[in-house]
């Protein structure tokens, strides 16, 4: 069983400092600090998750190729970012 000990502390880490504590967190919970860092109301894409977006894009580029979709240009997609 793990404990856990909770407080408040001013504490003045470098980059690397902090880094080498991250890394000695869990996959999951380095993930929260990611999200949370980076302020992204979503959490970070799992694997999963990405394979099925790859997997979506080569199947449209497959309907493309084979005439049964249009995509959209780049111009059209950079003025939507």
């Amino acid at each position: 069983m793990e404990a856990t000990l909770n407080f408040k502390a001013n504490i003045q880490l470098t980059i690397t400092q902090l880094a080498e504590l991250a890394k000695q967190l869990p996959q999951k919970e380095r993930d929260k600090l990611v999200s949370m860092i980076l302020e992204e109301e979503e959490p970070i894409m799992s694997k999963q998750e990405l394979k099925a977006k790859v997997k979506e894009g080569l199947q449209d580029a497959k309907l493309h190729r084979e005439g049964k979709i249009k995509l959209r240009t780049l111009t059209e997609f950079l003025a939507d970012v």
